[in-house]
């Protein structure tokens, strides 16, 4: 019980993060009759998309959701005083598996030459490989390990989100949603707005304790 309650945050984002999977196993045919085969179930797309087409907007999607929600932590914290490290790096984790898979269907729709092939592309592919780091030190040994630098090194995450935003608007998706919710929260995080948001929050606190 101990385990859970310490870690329940991070069960929580795993379990959320996992259970898109099933709708793109629902896509797919695994054969193990001889060895491991994977094969598209044609028509499984909707919206006029073909499946891989559609594999590859899901991926996306839920690539860009993850990373957006990573960024909404700090402001989640100086709004509500909320704060939990290990949940923001399962998010994280939960980002780049996305973003990675998303690459890799990208790669076998389009292949790898079709990467610099346009802006957009390239902005994708950048923001992938900065992912690439901040991947295998979103753990707490890196953390004890790189001290003061791990934090320099996860601050790649800014601009990760600003190439995959950059990347999905000139794909002309539904990307403002996403740039609305990263501009809110970077507008709390101005020393201004933040200050005045922890000292409302603390006044607020010592009210409620009278």
């Amino acid at each position: 019980m101990s385990f859970l309650k310490r870690n329940y945050g991070w069960i929580i984002v795993a379990i959320l993060a996992i259970l898109p999977i099933f709708i793109i196993l629902n896509m797919t045919n695994i054969d193990f009759t001889d060895g491991v085969s994977i094969t598209l179930i044609e028509s499984a797309g909707n919206n006029g998309m073909t499946t891989l087409e559609m594999l590859y907007h899901i991926s996306g999607e839920f690539a860009i959701r993850w990373m957006t929600a990573v960024l909404t932590c700090t402001p989640f914290f100086i709004l509500f005083g909320v704060n939990n490290l290990f949940v923001r790096q399962a998010m994280g984790i939960a980002t780049a598996i996305w973003s990675f898979l998303h690459f890799i269907i990208f790669l076998v729709a389009e292949g790898f030459l079709e990467t610099f092939a346009q802006v957009n592309y390239v902005a994708g592919f950048i923001a992938v490989l900065i992912l690439i780091p901040l991947f295998f030190t979103s753990n707490r040994k890196s953390m004890k390990k790189l001290k003061m630098n791990w934090k320099k090194l996860q601050s790649l995450s800014y601009a990760a989100i600003f190439l995959s935003l950059l990347h999905v608007a000139l794909l002309e998706k539904t990307w403002l949603i996403y740039a609305v919710i990263v501009g809110i929260g970077f507008l709390i995080r101005l020393p201004l707005v933040k200050d005045k948001i922890i000292k409302f929050r603390i006044n607020r606190r010592r009210l409620n304790a009278l």
